[in-house]
């Protein structure tokens, strides 16, 4: 049954869904995250082709991720399907969902452990929120750049110092971006420049730089940050950084990109 003040999927939502009636029409489902309202699985979305039998595809218990067709309020239906759900979309959503799950999980331990009211905790969130995407997010850059990065939030010792606790103990997605420069310089002191433009491109906030010399002219660049995008984000400035310095010494400057390489899982 759906109130008025019931919060609704979207349609054209992708949404989590626990199959809890079957019949020959369809299968009947509750939302999980829209505190367990009812929605319709037709037999026509839940498969392309005719539909023999509705239990070859859905079980009773089953959780489904399903696609919202339709929502009518005034009639309190929502039509859902299953079919019509790429294998991309629904691993997405598993993924969110997880990444949800994990989420709270941290709340959770962080209003045990600093041993604060839901009230606290839910502002916390919301702190949290009101600078990162996500919770996950924000304990990710703290955990990589130190609890500093917080410093503006205003929080209480107690909670950094727990923060600080649960960050230690997280393991680290990251990705390596890797590539060799060639780089030359014809002055009389061109070794002691480029190891100064070398020196100065390691010193980044963003990412984790490592140049490492492999026989001249050749350096092999590695970047490790959180994700690919980020990534790439921080390479760009610092491989402008040395090409403009490089040459600004009339020196001569060539990157080439090798494999990137994932490191890790969060």
């Amino acid at each position: 049954m759906v109130s008025d003040t019931q919060e609704l999927p979207e349609t054209g939502e992708i949404v989590i869904a626990t199959v809890t009636k079957i019949s020959d029409h369809g299968a009947y489902v509750t939302l999980d995250e829209y505190n367990k309202i009812q929605g319709f699985l037709h037999v026509s979305e839940i498969a392309p082709g005719w539909v023999r039998k509705v239990n070859k595809y859905v079980r009773e218990g089953e959780k489904k991720v399903l696609l919202v067709k339709k929502v009518e309020r005034g009639r309190k239906e929502i039509d859902l399907s299953l079919k019509q759900i790429s294998k991309d979309q629904r691993k997405k959503k598993l993924l969110d969902v997880k990444r949800f799950e994990k989420e709270q999980g941290i709340l959770k331990n962080i209003q045990e452990k600093s041993k604060l009211t839901t009230k606290q905790i839910e502002d916390l969130e919301d702190k949290f929120l009101s600078k990162y995407d996500s919770v996950y997010d924000a304990m990710l850059n703290i955990a990589i750049k130190g609890s500093g990065e917080i410093e503006d939030l205003k929080l209480q010792k107690k909670v950094i110092t727990t923060i600080e606790d649960i960050c230690s103990k997280m393991k680290l997605p990251s990705v390596e971006l890797r590539g060799i420069l060639e780089i030359s310089n014809n002055q009389s002191n061109g070794v002691e420049l480029i190891q100064k433009t070398l020196k100065d491109a390691e010193n980044t906030e963003d990412a984790k730089i490592e140049i490492t010399y492999l026989g001249a002219p050749k350096y092999r660049l590695s970047l490790v940050s959180q994700d690919f995008k980020t990534a790439e984000k921080s390479l760009k400035p610092i491989l402008e950084k040395i090409e403009k310095n490089v040459k600004k010494q009339s020196g001569v400057y060539n990157f080439t990109r090798e494999e990137s390489i994932k490191t890790g899982e969060g």
